[in-house]
C-alpha cells in the first residue's frame, strides 16, 4: 500500500480475504465490511470477501465498477487449503468477466517450489470447495501467480499486460529453498500461521480440523501441537516413533488450549518438530498420526460433521483429503500405510501441469 502511494496511486477500494485486512480474524469467522468515511478525500472502501455466505467470497461486477486495475497482493503458504489463493482466483475471474485487468504481485512459496516435494493427490470429482476450488495436490509446489496463470489460461483467458492477468514475478527466489533461507523474518499471514515451521507442517496438520483432535489452536504452536483429553501422550509418541517417519522428531506433549477445541481442558498428545525439511512429508505424517489416534481411542475419536468453509453436506476431513477414501479406511481399521497410499501419491501428469504453470506465469510477466 505504501509503495503504491509513493508512486502517486491511491487505491479507492480494498478487497480483503479470510482473516480480514489486518489478518487478525480467526479461521472461519465472517469479516464484515466497515463503513466508509466519506468525508476523507482518500478514504478507501473496504469490502470483505469472507462474509456470512458463499456468495460473499467473490466481488460483484458492481463492486469492480470504475476500477482501472485489480492489484492482488496476498501471501500463500503452499497448501491447497489456504484460502487466499482461491480468493485471488475468484476475484480475478470476476475481473476478467468485467473487462478489468488483474495485476498479481507474486511471492515465493514459503515451503519451497520443489515439485519433487509435492504430496497429496488432487481432489476427486465432487470434493472441490473453498479449501480447494480447483483440483490440485495438497502440497502443490507453485506460487499464487503460477496457480492463477494456469487456471485463467485454462479458462481461455489471454495472459500478459494485454490480457486478463499480468504478474510481477518473484526476484532472487531459489525454488528449492523454504522461507528458512530467505534471510528475513517470516511475517504471519494469519493468526494461526506464526512461523515457517507451522507452514511446513500445515499441509498435513490442517487435516486435524476435520477431527475432534485439537490442532493446537489456542496455543503458541498451532498445528505442531496435537492432542485431546482422551489420548495417552506416551503411547501416541511411541507409536509415531515406531513408524520411523522421515525428517521428524516426535515428543510427548500436554497442553491446555485457551480457545477452540477442548478449550480450558488438558490435552495429551504429541508435538511435532521438523528436523529435515527436504525429507519431511507432512501429508503422510499427519495421516499416520490421525490413524494412530483413532486406533488408540476409537470410541472417543470422531470426525467432524459440522459445516466447514460454507459446505454442509461433505465432512470437513473429506474436503481436506480430497475424497472420502481416507476417512472410510480409518473407520474400517486400515493400517496407517494403507491410509497413506490412498491419499499421498501425486499423479505424474501434475508435474507436467506444474511445469506448464511456471511457463504460463512467465508469459504473464508484467
Amino acid at each position: 500500500m505504501a509503495v503504491l502511494e509513493q508512486l502517486g496511486v491511491h487505491p479507492r477500494v480494498l478487497f480483503t480475504p479470510e482473516h480480514g485486512l489486518d489478518g487478525s480474524a480467526q479461521a472461519q469467522v465472517a469479516v464484515s465490511s466497515p463503513e466508509r468515511d466519506k468525508d476523507d478525500e482518500w478514504s478507501r472502501q473496504v469490502i470483505s470477501l469472507y462474509g456470512e455466505t458463499k456468495e460473499s467470497l467473490s466481488p460483484t461486477a458492481e463492486q469492480l465498477d470504475g476500477i482501472d486495475i485489480l492489484v492482488i497482493d496476498l501471501a500463500d503458504v503452499g497448501s491447497r487449503y489456504y484460502t487466499y489463493v482461491w480468493t485471488a482466483l475468484l476475484a480475478a475471474r470476476v475481473a476478467a468477466a468485467a473487462g478489468v485487468h488483474t495485476l498479481l504481485l507474486d511471492r515465493p512459496n514459503p515451503i519451497s517450489g520443489d515439485l519433487k516435494l509435492t504430496e497429496g493427490a488432487p481432489q476427486a470429482e465432487g470434493f472441490t470447495s473453498f479449501v480447494g476450488l480447483e483440483p490440485v495436490p495438497i502440497r502443490h509446489g507453485l506460487t499464487a501467480g503460477e496457480l492463477l496463470a494456469h487456471f485463467l489460461s485454462a479458462d481461455g483467458k489471454d495472459l500478459g499486460h494485454e490480457g486478463a492477468l499480468s504478474i510481477v514475478p518473484t526476484r532472487g527466489w531459489e525454488r528449492h529453498a523454504t522461507a528458512r533461507r530467505w534471510g528475513r523474518p517470516f511475517v504471519p499471514p494469519s493468526p494461526n500461521m506464526p512461523t515457517v515451521e507451522t507452514a511446513l507442517v500445515y499441509p498435513g496438520g490442517c487435516f486435524l480440523e476435520g477431527t475432534n483432535l485439537s490442532e493446537g489452536r489456542g496455543t503458541t504452536t498451532p498445528f505442531q501441537s496435537v492432542g485431546a483429553p482422551f489420548l495417552n501422550a506416551g503411547t501416541l509418541t511411541e507409536a509415531m516413533r515406531d513408524q520411523a517417519l522421515p525428517g521428524l522428531m516426535v515428543r510427548p506433549h500436554s497442553f491446555e488450549p485457551t480457545f477452540d477445541k477442548h478449550a480450558g481442558k488438558l490435552c495429551h498428545g504429541v508435538m511435532l518438530h521438523v528436523t529435515d525439511e527436504r525429507l519431511f512429508r507432512p501429508v503422510e505424517t499427519y495421516l499416520t498420526l490421525i490413524q494412530i489416534a483413532h486406533q488408540q481411542a476409537p470410541e472417543k475419536f470422531a470426525f467432524s460433521t459440522e459445516p466447514y468453509e460454507f459446505e454442509t453436506e461433505i465432512p470437513a476431513f473429506d474436503l481436506l483429503t480430497g475424497s472420502d477414501k481416507a476417512r472410510q479406511a480409518i473407520v474400517d481399521g486400515a493400517a496407517a500405510d494403507e491410509v497413506v497410499r490412498l491419499i499421498t501419491p501425486v499423479p505424474d501428469e501434475w508435474l507436467d501441469i506444474a511445469a506448464s504453470a511456471e511457463g504460463r506465469a512467465a508469459d504473464a510477466r508484467a
